[in-house]
């Protein structure tokens, strides 16, 4: 029995990319749902939510044609970099944003929407910009949103498998994650192994969600904004 450390390693260090991506995404665009009165909003919010209903291996094969040498995108990487986004690390990364995209931004966007107007309203009269109110009102009260919509995405993207194969392959040290390496174990009837790595993770995965409902249990009880949004 014995645990792949390296894919274990490579599925933490995507989480992380992902996550850090998708808040700085996540936060404009679950802002301009929230407030926008756009007539045909709801077009942006099912394209958003997709990913939730849409089977990873049907996504994994479109991000997989859009990514490969055949595609605009993937000429114009291959003449720059010299390889296709398909099968690399990058790759990876590209399709795993696009299927942890809702799980951050619907949590962004449903905390942005509690937020009290009559708060925004006393912001603007006190000169700040909507920028400045942003920044000082709206993410200070929607921190347990935000922290939530991040570690849903970090969690979703340590268990993604289809995606992740359909983009990535298998290649060892590059695009082999946690989920893909527990699924050769399988494969090879090594049974041991794949219930070290899956338990590994159901622990892993397990820790990071109890810390973010304790956080968010605490979080009410504090008083998030004591700064005055005009300074």
């Amino acid at each position: 029995m014995s645990i792949d450390w390296q894919s274990f390693r490579l599925t933490i260090e995507l989480a992380l990319v992902v996550s850090a991506i998708l808040f700085a995404v996540g936060l404009p665009l679950g802002w301009w749902i929230a407030f926008s009165r756009w007539r045909w909003k709801f077009f942006v919010e099912a394209l958003v939510a997709l990913p939730i209903v849409l089977p990873p291996t049907v996504l994994g094969f479109y991000v997989l044609v859009a990514l490969g040498s055949q595609s605009p995108l993937g000429r114009w990487w291959q003449s720059l970099t010299g390889h296709t986004l398909a099968f690399t690390f990058s790759g990876l990364v590209i399709g795993s944003i696009l299927y942890s995209l809702p799980f951050a931004v619907q949590p962004f966007a449903a905390s942005f929407s509690s937020v009290d107007r009559k708060l925004l309203a006393a912001s603007a009269t006190l000169g700040a910009s909507p920028l400045r109110t942003f920044f000082r009102v709206v993410v200070p009260l929607s921190v347990p949103g935000l922290v939530t919509g991040v570690v849903l995405a970090f969690a979703h993207t340590m268990g993604e498998f289809g995606v992740v194969l359909m983009i990535g392959g298998n290649i060892p040290g590059v695009t082999r994650t946690a989920s893909i390496s527990i699924y050769d174990q399988v494969q090879a009837s090594n049974y041991a192994s794949a219930n070290a790595m899956a338990l590994l993770l159901l622990i892993f995965c397990f820790a990071v969600l109890t810390v973010v409902y304790a956080l968010n249990r605490r979080t009410p009880n504090q008083k998030l904004w004591t700064i005055d949004p005009a300074k």
